[in-house]
């Protein structure tokens, strides 16, 4: 049986321009995409994060969808929640959004859009990734070429539909910095704080492929300049971006990064009932659940997943630990500048951030990961799987859903999985003590080194 090379990771493709991400293959993907939805008389919505290779992949993805007669509903260079709203309000037969979201500036990547603004699943990546292989496309005849149309105008609307989901106090107006990274967000995003009545001070505001203000990535190593502009302002709080913006991470008013799992277990309780997140996040969100009654479903990590989750588990709200959070209530896209707002809706009705997320129980967590290269991974995977349960003996569960996680007695845990979007394997480890954690992680570590 003929093995098609795999394309897609856990959010769309992504490499670096002219290795991984090729005009040729930009092209394909878009040929493959019309034969899947169609071909000629369907509609695609597309948008573009600003990244310097961005305008010349849409081109030719635009190109590719008109020669295979569908028609092209041209956002240009939006956020990605803007990219699946869109197909969802405006019936599109499928959306693309063109970005690498937190890589670097060298890379980008495709994303592909359900006509209700869900990403594409896995096994239609896996059809697409078919399509491309086989390279069955065909191009329709010079009469029934298809249109592209600007629909730049709908970032009002969809800015006018946040605004109208939450509910925030126009009458005891937040200081809010707002860190775009340079990205796509840069613009629209400090347009709705205003609009939502706050008063905002914006940072990395000028989109610019670049990324000179810094790295796209919201991690707290980039963020020193929004933290000591919370602080120094006197802000409410900070809203940071990733590069198209589907992520906010926050920081409190003293000018602290808010702990990611703590900020997902605050927007949690909100909604209450069944709430999705991954296996990588913390413990922290179930205790907060389990107090109001709610209850936390966990899939692998990728947005997809936690959207499909959602679907099946008739969920109030999704998220990963990362600021990638979805609400069902308005789109099944990852949204950045929905959750700024909801934050901003939180802080408004119940406080200061640092306060309510002191409230919740803190679980010491270490994040690493380490270097690997995306042909080795699922051989040191398997190993992985096979091997790393003899490191411990106090195992109380061992989860293989996405990567290895291994639940101990005393309710710590440890999850090694690879990145769907970068050449490493990560490995997130939590304890009930400092200490406990940090034996859990030094093994960890050596086991995969051991691997690599």
């Amino acid at each position: 049986m003929i093995e098609i090379p795999k394309l897609f990771g856990t959010s769309g493709i992504r490499g670096k321009y002219n290795e991984k991400i090729t005009l040729e293959l930009a092209i394909n993907v878009a040929r493959s995409l019309a034969s899947y939805i169609g071909g000629k008389d369907h509609t695609v919505i597309i948008g573009r994060d600003p990244r310097t290779t961005g305008k010349i992949i849409e081109n030719v993805m635009v190109s590719a969808l008109l020669e295979c007669g569908c028609n092209v509903l041209n956002l240009g260079m939006v956020p990605t929640p803007v990219v699946g709203y869109a197909t969802l309000k405006l019936k599109g037969n499928a959306g693309i959004m063109i970005t690498a979201s937190h890589n670097p500036s060298p890379d980008n990547g495709i994303k592909l859009w359900n006509p209700n603004g869900m990403a594409y699943k896995q096994d239609q990546e896996r059809e697409i990734e078919r399509l491309v292989y086989e390279k069955t496309f065909k191009p329709v005849n010079w009469s029934e070429i298809g249109s592209e149309y600007d629909i730049s105008w709908f970032t009002n609307e969809y800015l006018d539909d946040l605004l109208n989901i939450v509910e925030i106090n126009k009458e005891k107006p937040l200081k809010v910095v707002v860190d775009c990274a340079n990205g796509a967000g840069s613009y629209l995003s400090p347009i709705l704080l205003r609009k939502a009545g706050c008063n905002v001070v914006a940072m990395n505001a000028q989109p610019d492929g670049f990324f000179p203000g810094r790295n796209p990535e919201p991690s707290e190593a980039n963020l020193k300049e929004l933290k000591d502009a919370v602080k120094s302002i006197g802000a409410d709080v900070g809203i940071a971006h990733d590069g198209d913006a589907d992520r906010m991470i926050a920081v409190d008013e003293k000018g602290n990064v808010a702990d990611f799992d703590k900020l997902l277990a605050l927007i949690s309780t909100q909604f209450g009932g069944n709430v999705v997140t991954t296996v990588d996040a913390s413990a922290c969100i179930d205790t907060c659940m389990h107090k109001i009654g709610g209850s936390v479903i966990r899939t692998p990590v990728g947005d997809v997943h936690v959207a499909e989750a959602i679907n099946k588990h008739n969920a109030t709200f999704g998220g990963e630990p990362s600021g990638s959070w979805l609400h069902p209530d308005f789109c099944m896209c990852p949204d950045g500048l929905l959750s700024g707002l909801r934050i901003i809706e939180i802080i408004q009705k119940k406080g200061k951030l640092s306060k309510l997320l002191n409230d919740i129980e803190n679980y010491p967590t270490i994040r690493s990961k380490i270097t690997c290269e995306n042909k080795d991974k699922t051989s040191i995977m398997n190993k992985v799987e096979a091997e790393f349960s003899n490191c411990f003996d106090d195992i109380k569960e061992i989860t293989n859903i996405d990567g290895t996680r291994l639940s101990f007695n005393d309710g710590s845990w440890v999850l090694i999985r690879p990145s769907g979007t970068e050449p490493y394997i990560r490995i997130t480890a939590e304890g009930k003590t400092s200490k406990h954690l940090e034996k859990i992680n030094k093994i960890s570590v050596d086991f995969l080194k051991s691997c690599i």
